[in-house]
């Protein structure tokens, strides 16, 4: 018998990728091409999604992992999809979408608006029912087609989210799934599908939810025109995805009730696996369905600290960047070697940036560095550059504790992935901080990868998604946390607490600017 393949389908923020995968979890082959979400210059805010010339970019995606690899479409076992979360498509009866929009649009912030205004209380009673609030649910999305382009309100018979849109595409057959259909704050948690009541609350119609799919089953076959697209065999099992960050959880091994994991990037999420669906009673964090059914997840976001990682490499690391053109070794590389030499605590300097998550009431205070004295040989831009990876374990530490107070559990470990955990000294900052083992995956595309698991959960390769995940997930490195660090961190993390209440107190009297402020506060 000829060998299986499974493929996933990632929409990402930033761009589009197909990836293949040995069933024992070796990636073969990535092809990624960048898309972009436009801004439609009269809504300010707007980040409008092109499905015509991004559904060719998949193609030519999918295409490109064929001529690659150069394998028979037909020893493709199954094709699952993943992508952002919070993206939505609105559909017409005949099925042709009619309106879309990235994660990351931010138009509807009258919309929030108008809906606290009409009852102060019912973002709190959503979010008991949803663990979503408006910050980054559909709802005000939803509102701002009906009050702005009624016609096409009148129009739409379906709504779905970017991984349903590429199985539609491949299809012609729409369904949501849990793990990102919750993201929309239209569903209810513990059932795992739509409340329509929650849209007829918003003043919304409730008779555009297609049917809800759990993850991991076989929605349908690759049909002629979805083959003729993209070069799969027709007929190719096609097994319903998830959300970006619940099936990362999977390509990292998170599949099980009080496990954890962190995912690095431009924003850091702490996922917390529950074994129900109950909400945090003061709606401090968020909750979505996990892609593994009966499984659920408490989301933490930390704003930007991939991107302030950025700002401060390409602001203030100059002679490092030259370095690294002439060495060919990264510019972090060369900042973490620099910054190991400074000890734990940055000699007492601490930064604020993003703060620990309040879902409810979502603000963030000016960015700063604080309590730095002008003696350049301990304070220079390594110690800026470890206050920087401090800082953001330190928010990793705020989440845990957040989730354990509302969830009453703690995990024993956690799982550290995406491009920040390519670093091993903030891989150890982070167990330092924590006070944990933090494991770190051989896996670069875990996302692609949890998608693959589903894909052959859901044709029987794998017994289970649990099964599928110890079968395919290796690891690259353990962290052991030093407990000496661990005590430094503990004194710092109180301070820095107290210091983050401060400057957000500056924000709210209007001294400062946020750095960030959720749509309607």
């Amino acid at each position: 018998m000829a060998e299986q393949f499974l493929m996933a389908i990632d929409a990402g923020t930033g761009s589009v990728r197909a990836v293949l995968f040995r069933t024992d979890g070796t990636q073969l082959s990535c092809v990624q091409r960048e898309w972009e979400h436009r801004e439609d210059p009269r809504y300010p805010g707007s980040m409008d999604f092109d499905w015509v010339h991004n559904w060719d970019l998949a193609c030519d995606c999918i295409r490109g992992v064929l001529e690659e690899t150069r394998i028979d479409p037909k020893q493709i076992a199954a094709v699952s999809t993943t992508c952002m979360r919070e993206g939505i498509v609105l559909y017409d009866k005949d099925g042709n979408e009619v309106w879309a929009c990235a994660n990351v649009d931010a138009r509807s912030n009258d919309e929030v608006g108008k809906l606290i205004h009409m009852d102060p209380e019912l973002e709190k009673e959503i979010y008991l029912q949803s663990g979503q609030t408006y910050a980054l649910g559909a709802l005000p999305r939803l509102l701002w087609v009906k009050d702005k382009m009624p016609e096409i309100y009148e129009k739409v018979a379906e709504i779905g989210m970017f991984n349903d849109w590429l199985i539609r595409r491949l299809t012609g057959v729409e369904a949501v799934e849990p793990s990102n259909g919750s993201t929309t704050g239209i569903f209810d948690l513990r059932s795992r599908s739509w409340d329509a009541s929650i849209a007829r609350k918003c003043g919304l119609r409730d008779d555009i939810f297609p049917p809800v799919m759990e993850c991991g089953s076989i929605i349908a076959n690759v049909n002629a025109k979805g083959a003729a697209d993209t070069g799969l065999a027709e007929g190719t099992p096609v097994v319903v995805g998830g959300g970006d960050c619940q099936l990362g959880s999977i390509g990292v091994g998170a599949t099980e009730p009080n496990q954890a994991a962190v995912f690095g990037g431009s924003f850091w999420q702490y996922e917390f696996n529950t074994a129900d669906g109950a909400t945090d009673s003061k709606c401090r964090v968020r909750v979505n369905c996990h892609a593994v059914p009966g499984v659920w997840q408490y989301e933490a976001l930390a704003f930007k600290p991939g991107l302030v990682m950025r700002w401060f490499r390409d602001g203030f690391c100059q002679l490092e960047k030259q370095q690294s053109a002439a060495t060919g070794e990264d510019t972090y590389d060369i900042m973490n070697r620099e910054a190991k030499k400074i000890p734990a605590g940055s000699y007492g300097m601490m930064c604020a940036f993003s703060d620990v998550m309040n879902f409810i009431s979502w603000k963030h205070a000016s960015p700063t560095f604080t309590n730095f004295e002008l003696d350049p040989e301990k304070f220079n831009r390594y110690t800026f550059y470890r206050a920087i990876l401090e800082n953001t374990a330190m928010l990793v530490k705020g989440h845990m504790e957040l989730v354990h107070e509302a969830t009453g559990n703690m995990p024993s470990e956690v799982i550290f992935a995406g491009g920040a955990s390519k670093s091993p000294l903030w891989s150890q900052i982070l167990a330092d901080v924590l006070g944990m083992p933090v494991k770190v995956p051989v896996v670069k595309e875990a996302t692609a990868l949890g998608a693959a698991i589903l894909a052959g959960y859901g044709v029987g390769i794998y017994p289970s998604i649990e099964e599928g995940a110890k079968r395919t997930v290796q690891w690259d490195q353990v962290f052991v946390p030093n407990m000496e660090n661990h005590a430094v961190y503990n004194e710092l993390y109180v301070t820095w607490r107290k210091i983050y209440a401060a400057q957000l107190e500056l924000v709210n009297e209007g001294i400062t600017k946020p750095m960030w402020t959720a749509p309607g506060l």
